[in-house]
């Protein structure tokens, strides 16, 4: 596992802070990695939302949906 130094904003640093004491991360690399995690997640939804407006893949985008649906 890679480290990587960031520098913050204060605000981010309280955030970060926050989460931790409000004991909804365990510590401060975690709340980084979730919000790396979330980050990854919307950039996928946003490919496949665009690739849902291409008419070559529609087709196979609906039928995949009603499988997983």
């Amino acid at each position: 596992m890679a480290t990587l130094s960031v520098p913050l904003t204060k605000d981010l640093e309280e955030f970060i802070d926050s989460q931790v004491r409000l004991g909804k991360m365990e510590n401060k690399a975690a709340v980084v990695r979730r919000a790396l995690r979330l980050l990854a997640e919307q950039e996928a939804v946003a490919a496949v939302l665009k690739a849902d407006q291409e008419p070559s893949v529609r087709g196979d985008l609906d039928r995949l949906a009603k499988k997983l649906g």
